[in-house]
């Protein structure tokens, strides 16, 4: 746990702009990737909602309510639809 200690050891604002560059660059690779041709697309998203999520609360309550979103959805229904479509 040193790196808890390290990390809390520098500035506020200088904490917060390292957060906020990590967070909104996963979350704009995740953007590009739903245009582009390609999978992983949300893992980027919700790696960077987690990195905001460490220093701001809107972040933290943004998260919390993807997840309360994703554990609604059934896997199941998912698979009828798609053979549905075909």
């Amino acid at each position: 746990m040193e790196y808890k200690k390290i990390w809390r050891a520098v500035p506020s604002p200088v904490r917060k702009t390292i957060v906020l560059v990590i967070g909104f660059t996963l979350i704009a690779i995740g953007a590009v990737l739903i245009v582009l041709p390609g999978p992983f697309t949300l893992p980027f998203i919700i790696g960077g909602l987690f990195v905001l999520a460490a220093e701001f609360t809107w972040a933290k309550s943004l998260l919390t309510k993807a997840q309360e979103s994703a554990k609604k959805v059934d896997p199941r229904k998912l698979r009828k639809r798609k053979a549905k479509d075909n």
